[in-house]
C-alpha cells in the first residue's frame, strides 16, 4: 500500500486525467463557428465531429472496463492518455471533415480507456473514510469540468486558434503521464486469467453504438419517417429520403444485440469463460439499484448544462467565451461539493448525501426556470446555477461510491465500466427527450407570438423553421433577414423580440423537464438507504 502523502499525489493525476477527457467531450461546443469557417464543414460533418467521438466513448466504456481488471488499470489508463494524445495532436493539424472525424473516433477510443480506469484505481487504491473523500473528489471533478470545456474552448478559439483546443491536451498529458508513473500503483484483478470475451466486446459495441446514436440523432433524423430535412448520410453512403428513418433501425439493432449480449455472457459464466460483464454483479443491491439510480438521475442532469449555453448566446447575445464563464459558477459549485462530500465520509450515510445533491440539483434547475428571462439576463440565474453544481457534484460523487461499495475488488473495472455506460446511456436519453422539449416548446410559443402580433402566415413557417433548425443560432439575424423580405423595421424588431422570448420559454420548459427527471431520481435514490451505510474511518 502506497503511503497517505503518495495516495492524495496520485489522485491529483488520476483527477487531472479525467478533466481531459470530460473537458474535450465538451469544448468543442464553442469552437464549432472557427472549425466550420476554417475547414468548409457541411452542417452533416459538424454533427458527425461532435457525435462520433460520444459514440465511441459510449459503445466501448464497458469494453475496457472489464480489460483494465487484466492487464493493469494503470497500465490501461496510460495507454488511454498516449492515444488520446497523438489522436489530439491529428485533430489540431486536421486539414478537413475526413481528417478531424477520424481524429475524433480515435480520441473516443482514448477517452473510453481513461473513464472506468480513474474510477476503478480510485476504487482500489483507497479504502474507509479516504475512500469517500476521493469519490467526491472523482465526482465534483467531472460536474465541475462539463463547464469548463466551454470557457476553455471560447478562450483559445478566441485569442489563439481552434487548433490549441486539441494540441493543450498535448503537455497536459504528458505530465498526466509521468504523474500517473511515479504516484500511482499498479492494480489488477487477482487470480487466474480467463479467455477474453471478443464476441461479447463486438455484441457490447453493436448494442451501446446504435443506441445512443438513435436517442441523440432521433430528433434530427426523424423518430420514425425520414425528415425531409436532414437526410443521413456517412462518407459515401446516403438513407433513402423517403420512407422509415436510420433511427427505428439504429434502435431495432440495438435490442437485438442487447439480447444477445446478455444470452452470451449467461453461456459464458456458466461454462466458467472469462465475460465482458459479470451479471451477477446486479444482485448485489447497492450496485442494481445505485445503477437504475444513476440512470435517471444523469438523464436530468446535463438537460440544464445543454439548454443555456444556447440561451445565452443566441438570445443573451453573449459570445462564447462569456457563456462559459456563467457555467463557471456550475463548475464552482461542483468544486464546493468536493470538500462539502469530504467532510461528510463518514458521517452521513452515502445515500443521504446523494439525496441532498439532487435535492439541490431541483432547487437549481426549477430556479433557473423561475427567473430565467429576455429581462433579467444571466445575473438572476447565476446563484441557481451554483446551486446546481453543488448538487451535481455531491449527488455525482457519493452515487459513485453507493454504487461501487460492495463490487469486489476483482470486479472494479468491469463494475466501473458498466456504471459509466449506464450515466452515458441516461444522459444521451435526456438530451434526446429534454432537447426535444426545448424544440418544441420553443416552436410553439413563437407561433403563437407570432399570431399574436398579426405577423402574415406566409412568413410565420419560415421564422420558426429557422429558429428552431438553427437551436436559435438565427435569433440575432432574424430583423435583419425580413427586412430583405419588406417587412417593416418595428414588426422585423417585434418579432426578433419575440423569438428571443419564444426560446426563454423552451429553455424553462426543458428544465422542468430535466427536474421532473431528477425528482424520479430522487424517488429511486430512498431504495439506496438499505444497503449503503456509513464507511467508518479505518485505524491505520
Amino acid at each position: 500500500m502506497a503511503s497517505t502523502r503518495t495516495r492524495w499525489i496520485g489522485l491529483l493525476f488520476i483527477s487531472m486525467a479525467i478533466s481531459l477527457v470530460i473537458i474535450d467531450g465538451t469544448i468543442v461546443n464553442t469552437i464549432f463557428p472557427e472549425i466550420i469557417k476554417e475547414l468548409s464543414l457541411s452542417s452533416t460533418e459538424v454533427q458527425w465531429v461532435q457525435e462520433s467521438y460520444v459514440l465511441v466513448f459510449a459503445s466501448t466504456l464497458l469494453i475496457w472496463g472489464s480489460l483494465a481488471d487484466r492487464v493493469g488499470r494503470r497500465r490501461l489508463l496510460v495507454i488511454g492518455i498516449l492515444i488520446f494524445i497523438a489522436s489530439s495532436v491529428w485533430a489540431g493539424s486536421a486539414d478537413g471533415a475526413s481528417s478531424l472525424i477520424l481524429a475524433r473516433i480515435v480520441q473516443g477510443f482514448g477517452g473510453a480507456m481513461v473513464l472506468p480506469t480513474t474510477l476503478s484505481l480510485v476504487n482500489a487504491t483507497f479504502q474507509g473514510r479516504e475512500r469517500g473523500i476521493a469519490f467526491a473528489v472523482w465526482g465534483s471533478t467531472i460536474g465541475g469540468m462539463v463547464a469548463v470545456g466551454p470557457v476553455l474552448g471560447g478562450w483559445l478559439a478566441t485569442d489563439f486558434t481552434w487548433r490549441w483546443a486539441f494540441l493543450i491536451n498535448v503537455p497536459l498529458g504528458v505530465l498526466i503521464v509521468v504523474g500517473l508513473a511515479l504516484f500511482v500503483i499498479e492494480s489488477r484483478a487477482p487470480g487466474e486469467t480467463k479467455s477474453l470475451d471478443w464476441i461479447g466486446a463486438a455484441l457490447s459495441v453493436l448494442f451501446f453504438g446504435p443506441l445512443v446514436f438513435g436517442l441523440i440523432e432521433g430528433r434530427v433524423y426523424g423518430w420514425w419517417s425520414v425528415n425531409e430535412k436532414n437526410a443521413f448520410s456517412l462518407g459515401g453512403f446516403s438513407w433513402p429520403s423517403e420512407g422509415l428513418s436510420v433511427i427505428p433501425v439504429a434502435l431495432t439493432l440495438a435490442v437485438v444485440a442487447g439480447v444477445l449480449f446478455v444470452l452470451w455472457e449467461i453461456r459464458r459464466q456458466r461454462k466458467d469463460l472469462g465475460v465482458l460483464l459479470d451479471l451477477n454483479l446486479f444482485r448485489i443491491a447497492s450496485f442494481r439499484n445505485g445503477s437504475l439510480a444513476a440512470l435517471i438521475i444523469s438523464m436530468g442532469e446535463f438537460g440544464l448544462i445543454f439548454a443555456i449555453p444556447l440561451w445565452l448566446q443566441n438570445v443573451m447575445g453573449m459570445t462564447p467565451i462569456g457563456a462559459g464563464l456563467v457555467l463557471l459558477f456550475l463548475a464552482g459549485g461542483a468544486f464546493v461539493a468536493s470538500g462539502i462530500g469530504g467532510a461528510l465520509s463518514g458521517k452521513l450515510p452515502p445515500a443521504r448525501a446523494v439525496q441532498i445533491g439532487v435535492l439541490l440539483e431541483i432547487v437549481g434547475i426549477v430556479g433557473f426556470g423561475l427567473v430565467a428571462s429576455t429581462e433579467t439576463g444571466w445575473v438572476a440565474t447565476a446563484p441557481f446555477l451554483f446551486i446546481y453544481g453543488v448538487g451535481v457534484g455531491l449527488a455525482t460523487a457519493q452515487l459513485t461510491g453507493v454504487i461501487m461499495v460492495d463490487v469486489p475488488m476483482e470486479k472494479t473495472g468491469q463494475g466501473s465500466g458498466s456504471q459509466s455506460t449506464v450515466r452515458q446511456i441516461g444522459s444521451a436519453l435526456g438530451i434526446a427527450v429534454i432537447g426535444t422539449m426545448l424544440f418544441a416548446g420553443t416552436g410553439t410559443s413563437l407561433e403563437n407570438r407570432l399570431d399574436d402580433l398579426g405577423v402574415a402566415s406566409s412568413i410565420q413557417p419560415g421564422v420558426v423553421d429557422a429558429v428552431v433548425d438553427s437551436a436559435g443560432a438565427a435569433i440575432p439575424q432574424i430583423s435583419d433577414s425580413l427586412l430583405t423580405m419588406q417587412v417593416d423595421q418595428t414588426t422585423a424588431d417585434a418579432v426578433q423580440s419575440a423569438s428571443g422570448e419564444a426560446f426563454t420559454d423552451g429553455a424553462r420548459i426543458a428544465a422542468y423537464f430535466a427536474a421532473g427527471f431528477l425528482v424520479l431520481g430522487f424517488l429511486s435514490s430512498f431504495r439506496l438507504g438499505r444497503s449503503a451505510k456509513v464507511v467508518a474511518p479505518e485505524t491505520s
